[in-house]
């Protein structure tokens, strides 16, 4: 059954996916499935609820994923800071963006010494970070200024790495080109620009 889903999601078949994914939890739950797979498929249900722009679902199982990889893999698993930076994305879609920067403050150093500079959530996970100092209301000029310098630098590593056509590295730059333009103009619509980039978070480059 989670092969179907994803395969529906695959499709863009999104409402279908849904009603797959959610019976698929209930039967792993139901039938004491390993932790593992049940984080999993949450994991999965919870992409889909954003896809579909029903944030305020995802959030907390999102949160779920969290703490569960944290409880059953530890703080510097792969799987568990992949989770903390889905977790992230949802506290930014919902402008919670100084839980955002705690969560992200506290787990950016883990994924940078365990997963170095280059790697794929590291580099997500400073795009996110970016996106929270530049979209918080309360935002001073040193904080905007921040956001940008950190996506100019994993800008760099990013296309680097990935090459200029990867989701994530033109994600990152489109960011910066907004960020920069709110670093030079400190202005309301600018600010706003940046943080219309959170939506593509979800849409670029998958989970």
């Amino acid at each position: 059954m989670t092969e179907l889903g994803l395969g529906l999601l695959a499709a863009d078949h999104y409402e279908d996916a849904l009603s797959v994914q959610e019976a698929d939890l209930a039967t792993l739950r139901r039938l004491g499935a390993p932790e593992h797979h049940i984080l999993c498929t949450q994991s999965n249900l919870a992409n889909t609820y954003a896809a579909v722009g029903r944030d305020e679902e995802a959030l907390p199982m999102r949160r779920e994923v969290y703490s569960g990889r944290l409880n059953l893999n530890g703080e510097e698993h792969g799987e568990t800071l992949s989770a903390a930076n889905n977790y992230a994305k949802s506290l930014l879609t919902l402008k919670r963006s100084e839980e955002a920067k705690a969560l992200l403050r506290k787990t950016m150093p883990v994924a940078r010494r365990v997963l170095r500079e280059e790697h794929r959530i590291t580099l997500k996970m400073r795009w996110n970070y970016a996106l929270a100092l530049c979209c918080d209301p309360s935002a001073t000029l040193d904080d905007v200024s921040e956001g940008v310098s950190t996506l100019e630098d994993a800008g760099r590593i990013a296309r680097r790495v990935l090459g200029g056509a990867h989701p994530t590295t033109e994600g990152i730059e489109n960011a910066l080109r907004d960020a920069g333009a709110a670093l030079a103009a400190r202005e309301g619509d600018c600010v706003t620009s940046v943080c219309e980039a959170v939506a593509a978070v979800n849409l670029l480059d998958g989970s």
